[in-house]
Parts: structure tokens; C-alpha cells; sequence
């Protein structure tokens, strides 16, 4: 799950991780007295938006400006301005694709007299099974090319969770920084207050990008992007609170409700599979017979009739759908299980499109029964190369 750049900068405060100032605003006629809230004379007017580039971005309406979705305001009028530009309209980066994301959210940030940038992010590294901090002097750019044009600007260490955060890992980020004296002591309590955020709201990630220090000689988190583990929200109801569902796609809203692996993509043959590893290679060998997969659909090992039905009509409700490939191996998800489940469901939503259905293992025949006397216009497949073809050519009108 992730959560907003206000969102994450206040929950961060909590642990006492030095932060600007700042109100979020939902309606443009609020911005003024936010601004006023804060000391000026600079704010800052920021897009929220789940996304990164911000800054970098552009909005798609004329009227919006081509300022980007981070801007400098120079008085409280301007920060008006600004807002009654941004809010409601569509703005473009590099992560939101060509479609954008509409701005429905604005944080009004008191600005900051920057002398340095720099880059810190933490995650779980799933190699060696801890947190870790990545960590670089170039801060306020893409990681990414960073890593490409100047690996050697990045250093990367992991917590041992039996000791958790201790002294050398604040000096080493102090160190890699090239930070000393008193700014390397507050390098040091930052370092103990992120992993201690990290840990106790269990994170998947925590980027801040940039942290600076300011003339004033303080350490600042200015941006922050943070992403929790799905599993854990059981545990922090506060967290789950946080979730802004404008920012998901409607079916993985729905797909989360019915704990169901799904991921919308961009192509136009939906998948339903159990298992991770089968979906990738059924979305793999659509990929080689020339067309693209419209989602990543995994329906796990114990699925019930009702879960199947769910995922099949989440599937059918993407109108880029033009076929829908059933890739089963029964183990411990019975063949007659799913199959039970996709009739229960063309039943229920109708087929308006080609369907390929190939099962393997548990049950097999007797889901082959169920799908043949089903009345229903299915093909059926053999193994997964024969599915994929049969389902390409149908979606090409073959």
C-alpha cells in the first residue's frame, strides 16, 4: 500500500524525523488560509499524487500551466493561483505513463533555503533477508541514472535485524554523505528514527529523495515516498486508514477484497492462473505469439467458487479485454473447482469475448466435464503453448 508525500512526512515526524511545515489541501478555496498557516515567504505548492517526477512533470489542460506539479510561490496569491491551476487536473510523469493521474490533493510546504541534496531510501533487501539503507551524495535526481552514470556515488549496507540500528550505521551514512561535526550527530539520530519508522510500521520502502541540509545547517527530509507491506496492515489499522483509493485501479480495489493477486497491464488478453511463476510464463508465451497480456491475475492455491467467479468478472471488466486465457495446474486448487467458477461466472456476466480454458492436474476430467457440458462457447487447450495460440488467433479473428 502506499500513501501520499503528507501522509508519509507526518507519520515519519512521529518518530521525530525533522520535516517542513505544511497543510494538505483538498479544495483550492482552502489554499489561502493554509499558506497563511505558515511563515513565508516562499511556499511550496506540491501535486499529490502516488507517482514520482513530479517536479519533472507536465499537466495535460492548457489551463493547468506547464510549471510541472511541484511550484515555487512567491506570495500567498500566487500560491492561490497555483492551486486553482493544479487541483482537478491531469498531470503527466515519467511513472504515471501517458494516461497521467489527476490531481485531487495539493501539500502547501513552507520552503526550504537548500545548501545540499542528497538521496537515502531503505527497503528490504530480499537477497540477503534485511532492511537496507541505499544511500548517495546526488540527491534530487532519478536514482536510476545515477546507478547508470555513476554507480560509484551509491553505497549500500544492511542492518543485521539481531543487532538493529546501532552508531556505525548513522557514521557510515554521515561518511558516505560527507557530512561531520554536528551535521554527521544529526545524520546519526536520522539514521536510528528512519529504521526505527521503518520497523515498527513494517515498510516496504521508505525513499526520501532529497534529504538536504539547509544555510541553516539542519538535515531535512523535503520529499518522502513510502509503501507498506499489504500483509502487515492486519497489524496497523492507523496505516490502513491512510489508503487513497482515487490512486488505485478500480479492479485491484476489488481484487484486493476478495484477496485476490491481480495487476492491471496494457494489453488485451486477460489471464487467470494460480501461481506466480505460471502466470508469468502464461503472460510470457502471449508475449512470443505477438500480443500483450491485459493483467497478472494469480488466484492462489485455495480458491473457492465465489473467488474464481470474482476474478473472472474483474477480468471482464476491463473493456481493452478482447480474450481471456484460464491456465490452471490443479494442486491443491481442484481443476473442477475452477471450472465451476468460470461457468458460475459467464453465467452470471455473459461472454462477450474468445475463451481458451486449459487444465491440468487434480480433477482434471472432471473439470474438463463441467466446462464441456456447460453449454458455454470455450475452447479447450491441451497444454499451455496450444492455450496461447488458440487464444491469440481467436483474438486476432482467427
Amino acid at each position: 500500500m502506499n500513501i501520499h508525500e503528507y501522509q508519509a512526512k507526518a507519520l515519519l515526524h512521529e518518530f521525530g524525523v525533522p520535516i517542513s511545515r505544511g497543510v494538505a489541501v483538498l479544495k483550492a478555496s482552502d489554499s489561502e488560509a493554509a499558506a497563511k498557516q505558515l511563515p513565508g515567504p516562499i511556499w511550496v505548492v506540491k501535486s499529490q499524487i502516488h507517482a514520482g517526477g513530479r517536479g519533472k512533470g507536465k499537466f495535460k489542460e492548457a489551463s493547468a500551466g506547464d510549471k510541472g506539479g511541484v511550484r515555487i510561490a512567491k506570495s500567498v496569491t500566487e500560491v492561490n493561483e497555483f492551486a486553482k491551476q493544479m487541483l482537478g487536473a491531469t498531470l503527466v510523469t515519467i511513472q504515471t505513463g501517458a494516461q497521467g493521474k489527476q490531481v485531487n490533493r495539493l501539500y502547501i510546504e513552507e520552503g526550504s533555503d537548500i545548501d545540499k541534496e542528497f538521496y537515502l531510501s531503505i527497503l528490504v533487501d530480499r537477497e540477503s533477508s534485511k532492511v537496507s539503507f541505499v544511500v548517495s551524495t546526488e540527491g534530487g535526481v532519478n536514482i536510476e541514472e545515477v546507478a547508470h552514470n555513476n554507480p560509484e556515488k551509491i553505497v549500500t549496507f544492511s542492518v543485521d535485524p539481531a543487532t538493529g540500528i546501532m552508531g556505525h550505521h548513522g557514521r557510515t551514512v554521515a561518511k558516505a554523505l560527507n557530512l561531520s561535526g554536528d551535521l554527521a550527530k544529526q545524520a546519526e539520530k536520522l539514521v536510528a528514527q528512519l529504521y526505527s519508522a521503518f520497523t515498527a510500521k513494517d515498510m516496504a520502502m521508505l525513499e526520501i529523495n532529497p534529504l538536504v541540509v539547509t544555510r541553516q545547517g539542519q538535515l531535512r527530509v523535503l520529499d518522502a515516498k513510502v509503501s507498506f507491506d499489504d500483509n502487515a496492515m492486519y497489524r496497523h489499522p492507523e496505516v490502513a486508514a491512510l489508503r487513497d483509493e482515487t490512486e488505485e485501479d478500480a479492479k485491484e480495489i476489488e481484487a484486493s477484497k476478495y484477496d485476490l493477486n491481480y495487476v492491471a497491464l496494457d494489453g488485451t488478453i486477460g489471464c487467470m492462473v494460480n501461481g506466480a511463476g505460471l502466470a508469468m510464463a502464461t503472460m510470457d508465451i502471449i508475449k512470443l505469439y505477438g500480443m500483450e497480456p491485459a493483467n497478472f491475475l494469480d488466484v492462489g492455491g485455495g480458491a473457492s467458487v465465489e473467488k474464481v467467479a470474482a476474478a473472472f468478472k474483474i477480468i471482464t471488466a476491463d473493456p481493452n479485454v478482447k480474450g481471456i486465457l484460464v491456465n490452471i495446474f490443479g494442486g491443491i486448487m481442484k481443476c473442477d473447482i475452477i471450472a465451476e467458477g468460470v461457468v458460475a461466472a459467464v453465467k452470471q456476466v455473459g461472454l462477450q469475448v474468445p475463451l481458451v480454458v486449459r487444465l491440468e492436474g487434480t480433477n482434471v476430467e472432471a473439470g474438463k466435464k463441467i466446462i464441456s457440458q456447460s453449454g458455454l462457447n470455450v475452447v479447450s487447450a491441451d497444454n499451455l503453448d496450444d492455450a496461447a495460440q488458440k487464444i491469440v488467433k481467436a483474438v486476432k479473428g482467427g
